[in-house]
């Protein structure tokens, strides 16, 4: 009763209002200063991995980066002009459209219009200044001039589309989204609240503090911005685990200071109630945080800017919720234990009879004892047959195919998209662009263009690139690029194929034989292809990692080798389960309806690793609650067969209100356009599922029944209790 979690609880609730106060300036002071810095978003360069991203360096070591551009197609509106008509107006208002976009602060060159293959649209291009992360704010600026000229001719269609607009398109169809999960998910989760203490009073605690905790973690994901680059998904991370874990740990305090409440009945005080919610559940909140911080940790190894920006996100508002279940909450809990004692002593001054404090669900129920019968029973078949079928849930992970998700998988919702599709059928010559960059020393610049002109012949012949090219050189002469056109979309075979021809052949055959020549292979399908494998590289090293700390994190919770073995096998299978299902689902066609979505065929590259972390990281916050519970009872002289199964009986209910709570969050997610989000949410609401209702209730509790005693060691702390009980019932039994 002296530990960390409960010195900080006694404070909170002899300093209510102190805690309570200090709380609000903390997450007023993380949202000020966050506002006062702003964020750092991720530069082009910080995305930069592999063979592409080399060649990229060069190029803008030369001024010859690629530069975001926006396209706009003109054309008569049909039945409105005459053809002689139509083709001047267009021509014209080709001519004022590129006047007007010269003019703009925000454009650095205009192309000369392209005609279309059957000669009715006309394609304006325009090259943006500055980053190419940056352009969606700039492009505004092109959308009005765009419109200005549609507005004076009427009888033509001007339609703009390009990578700046598709992004503004994707960040509004982002922020629509997230408005109506979090439409869906608060009222949700405050029902299940309502549901499990019966109050609208408790059941507004947790939502109110992860609430606040998700706005502070918001500011402060702007300071650490500036350490690790922010690349625009961390809001959204930051939203949906900090609505989970938030309300999970405030949950987890919540039900323990009410079923000790209940317990006591009367005899103790919110203080002495809170300080021991604070040594049991408390700890088990600290631990559990650590655990999620821990493994997300691991993500830094991959060296990639969005999964340390993912990471980030997570880290920081987990421990901001584990800060508010050890300072504010202790404080609410003695206020509102303050408040209901009082209105107990008036019920007693009156003549009333004193109410038995009880808690929903507080010692199992019959569903429970029905769920636990299995492993209780037959903890040898439960155990096999619910790992089997975990196993063959994880089976069509053999057939895991993971590609970079393309602008081509963006939702058609996005009017720029659906210009995008126009383009590319009109000019599907300028459908994928490869660059081939060298970089040499000034006095082999000839010889450097003239192995480019050669690479743009063999590529002539080859059917999978059209017959344009143009070579640029750096004012320095160091370095040139060669851009090659491909007919094909960024996704489709075709496309890659040409990239594999251009890197295992042409460039090779041309470049290569140049002496001290550096040289790459970059663009679009370039980066699809790289960061896939940047992380499959990567993945050994993070997993290793991962598994490594989900071990240590257990071992250092419980003790115990046994059961810090046993939750690094169930992690993995809860994990591997939870994404085979994932590969079932979204990369089939038979789920496209039901859940709104247009497979790929593919799951994103990003989504197995980063959810495997996570997935590892949340299964610890069952795993520490219910076994902390176990082992109470074991260091309270309960054996451990006992132990297992009223530990997981008096863990059920919150676990269940956790689960829910966490299933609705994530399924939230679901609904949104995103593939790669709506693949994310889908498989942490399944392998919450999983977790708490397959993995808590049939193979821990076998596992732990079958290795008994076992499940301890080398823990002499927990196995002496039960030595000492045993010894104790053996003189019982020869006193009688």
């Amino acid at each position: 009763m002296n530990s960390f979690t409960v010195r900080m609880a006694r404070w909170s609730a002899l300093h209510p209002w102190r805690a309570i106060i200090g709380w609000l300036v903390f997450v007023v002071l993380c949202l000020g200063l966050g506002s006062a810095v702003g964020v750092n978003s991720a530069k082009t360069a910080d995305y930069r991995v592999g063979e592409a991203g080399r060649a990229e360096a060069m190029a803008a070591e030369g001024q010859l980066e690629r530069r975001s551009t926006e396209q706009v197609m003109i054309s008569a509106r049909p039945g409105a002009l005459g053809e002689t008509a139509a083709r001047t107006a267009v021509e014209a208002a080709a001519k004022d459209l590129t006047t007007r976009f010269e003019r703009l602060p925000e454009v650095e060159s205009v192309a000369e219009p392209v005609l279309s293959g059957d000669g009715g649209t006309l394609l304006v291009e325009a090259a943006l200044k500055g980053e190419e992360r940056d352009a969606k704010d700039k492009v505004d600026a092109l959308v009005a001039q765009t419109g200005a000229v549609q507005k004076a001719n009427p009888g033509l269609l001007l339609e703009e589309t390009g990578s700046p607009s598709i992004s503004k398109g994707v960040d509004k169809q982002r922020g629509e989204d997230l408005a109506l999960s979090e439409a869906i998910t608060l009222p949700v989760t405050l029902i299940t609240l309502l549901i499990v203490f019966g109050s609208v009073t408790m059941a507004g605690v947790p939502l109110l503090l992860a609430l606040s905790s998700i706005a502070a973690a918001v500011g402060l994901s702007m300071v650490v911005s500036h350490i690790s680059p922010d690349t625009g998904v961390g809001t959204n991370l930051i939203l949906m685990i900090g609505l989970a874990v938030g309300v999970d740990y405030t949950l987890f305090y919540l039900k323990r200071e009410r079923e000790e409440r209940a317990r006591s009945n009367g005899t103790l005080s919110s203080e002495a109630l809170v300080e021991l919610a604070a040594a049991t559940s408390g700890r088990a909140v600290v631990v559990s945080g650590l655990a999620v911080v821990v493994s997300t940790a691991t993500l830094y190894l991959a060296s990639d800017v969005i999964f340390s920006s993912l990471a980030t996100g997570t880290i920081v508002v987990v421990l901001v919720a584990v800060l508010s279940s050890l300072t504010v909450l202790p404080a609410l809990l003695v206020k509102l234990g303050r408040r209901a004692e009082r209105r107990e002593r008036r019920r007693a001054e009156r003549g009333k009879p004193v109410r038995r404090r009880t808690t929903r669900g507080e010692s199992g129920g019959r569903v429970w004892a029905a769920l636990l019968r299995p492993a209780n029973r037959h903890p040898v078949a439960t155990l096999c047959v619910a790992v089997l079928a975990l196993l063959a849930l994880a089976a069509p992970l053999a057939g895991l195919k993971i590609t970079e998700m393309s602008r081509d998988t963006h939702s058609r919702e996005i009017p720029a998209m659906q210009v995008y599709d126009r383009l590319n059928e009109a000019f599907p010559e300028r459908r994928v662009t490869h660059d081939v960059v060298v970089r040499a020393d000034a006095g082999r610049s000839g010889e450097v263009t003239a192995a480019l002109s050669k690479l743009a012949e063999l590529a002539h012949t080859d059917p999978l690139f059209t017959d344009t090219e143009r070579i640029r050189t750096s004012d320095d002469r160091r370095v040139s690029v060669l851009e090659l056109k491909v007919p094909h979309l960024g996704n489709s075979d075709e496309a890659y194929d040409s990239l594999d021809h251009l890197r295992d052949e042409y460039v090779p055959a041309t470049v290569g034989g140049i002496e001290g020549a550096e040289y790459g292979v970059s663009g679009d399908v370039a980066r699809y292809s790289d960061y896939p494998a940047h992380q499959n590289s990567k993945l050994p090293l993070v997993l290793g990692a991962l598994l490594l700390v989900t071990f240590a994190m257990t071992l250092y919770a419980f003790r115990s080798v046994v059961l810090a073995l046993l939750g690094v096998v169930l992690n993995l299978l809860s994990a591997a389960a939870a994404l085979g299902l994932l590969v079932l689902v979204f990369q089939g066609s038979w789920a496209e309806g039901p859940l709104n979505f247009d497979s790929t065929g593919s799951i994103g590259s990003r989504v197995p690793l980063f959810l495997f972390v996570i997935l590892f990281g949340l299964s610890m916050d069952y795993q520490v609650f219910v076994v902390s519970r176990i082992r109470e009872a074991v260091l309270g002289g309960v054996p451990t067969r006992q132990a297992v199964l009223d530990g997981i009986r008096s863990s059920a209910s919150v676990v269940t209100s956790a689960a829910a709570v966490m299933t609705t969050v994530f399924t939230s997610f679901v609904f949104l356009h995103i593939i790669e989000m709506k693949q994310i949410g889908f498989v942490l609401a399944v392998a919450v599922l999983l977790d708490a209702f397959v993995i808590r209730v049939l193979i821990l509790p076998a596992a732990m029944l079958l290795l008994g005693e076992a499940s301890w060691w080398p823990s002499r702390g927990v196995r002496r209790p039960v030595r000492e009980n045993r010894e104790a019932s053996a003189v019982a039994a020869d006193v009688r």
